[in-house]
């Protein structure tokens, strides 16, 4: 009668302790002061607070090579938190809303680009500052309902189909020389039309016609 071999079974001191990170090393593992000895520990991916010298920490693994940073216990700056992973990140909710709340100031930061693609699109801000080298805007309809609009810049450059302006005052000057082209050109003034300059010259290739009640020469 066979004897059933005995089964070995591995041999493991794990590892389970709370310490101090006293400093993060090249290669981005950290030194973990703890049980009177340095631990060497990497960052555990289900960590997503990156560790700072000073936190307090949570470190565990099946034996004293293998030993993963798992958690941050205690901050030693409590007022600054940092969410760290070495690649891509989403952060998605299949079925709910995802709000991004905070007391003071929200800034997003994107070394390559900042993109946002939506259905609809809702900005409000007491104030807004937009400042950008170049813009560029391809739309179907803009509306804006503004109290004073302002515009200083070096170039206006507008290409229009058409073009309506309405307003109940209108002032427009220019400095140096206005010119304008147009195939039919039509002024009318319900009250007093003046034409003003120094030298006036009023031609044209086949008819020039004045007509009034009354015309005064000179």
């Amino acid at each position: 009668m066979k004897t059933a071999a005995k089964r070995q079974y591995p041999v493991y001191d794990p590892v389970y302790l709370i310490g101090t990170v006293t400093r993060r090393e090249d290669d981005g593992d950290f030194t973990v002061a703890c049980d009177g000895r340095d631990w060497r520990a990497r960052q555990a991916a289900s960590c997503l607070l990156a560790p700072q010298v000073g936190d307090q920490v949570l470190i565990s693994g099946p034996d004293a090579t293998r030993v993963y940073l798992i958690a941050v216990v205690e901050q030693a700056d409590p007022r600054c938190a940092q969410l760290e992973t070495a690649g891509d990140m989403v952060l998605r909710s299949r079925a709910g809303n995802v709000s991004l709340e905070s007391g003071q100031a929200v800034r997003l930061v994107g070394q390559g680009s900042v993109s946002i693609d939506t259905a609809s699109l809702k900005l409000r801000a007491k104030d807004a500052h937009c400042v950008a080298e170049q813009m560029k805007y391809l739309g179907t309809e803009v509306t804006a309902t503004v109290g004073t609009t302002r515009l200083v810049g070096k170039v206006y450059e507008a290409v229009m189909d058409r073009l309506s302006f309405l307003s109940r005052v209108t002032f427009r000057a220019a400095e140096e020389v206005e010119h304008v082209r147009a195939g039919s050109l039509d002024y009318r003034a319900d009250k007093s039309a003046r034409v003003h300059a120094s030298y006036t010259m009023v031609t044209g290739d086949n008819l020039v016609k004045v007509d009034a009640k009354q015309i005064h020469m000179g």
